[in-house]
């Protein structure tokens, strides 16, 4: 029997300010991403310098065998 289930995915949003460095905000993102397994989704540029990350990573359900 096939059994089709959706991928769930849980979100996070992190805000980097015009003051934040660059490596900086590279050594967060690496950080969620090798510790959380988070992996990034969009990167979005505002008038002013900030920064609005967003973050994903799967919701991994388990299943009762008995």
């Amino acid at each position: 029997m096939l059994s089709l289930t959706m991928v769930e995915y849980e979100f996070r949003e992190l805000t980097f300010y015009r003051d934040s460095s660059r490596s900086a905000v590279r050594q967060t993102l690496a950080e969620h991403a090798e510790y959380g397994h988070w992996e990034l989704v969009r990167v979005r540029v505002f008038w002013g310098g900030v920064r609005k990350v967003v973050l994903r990573r799967r919701i991994i359900r388990v299943r009762r065998t008995a």
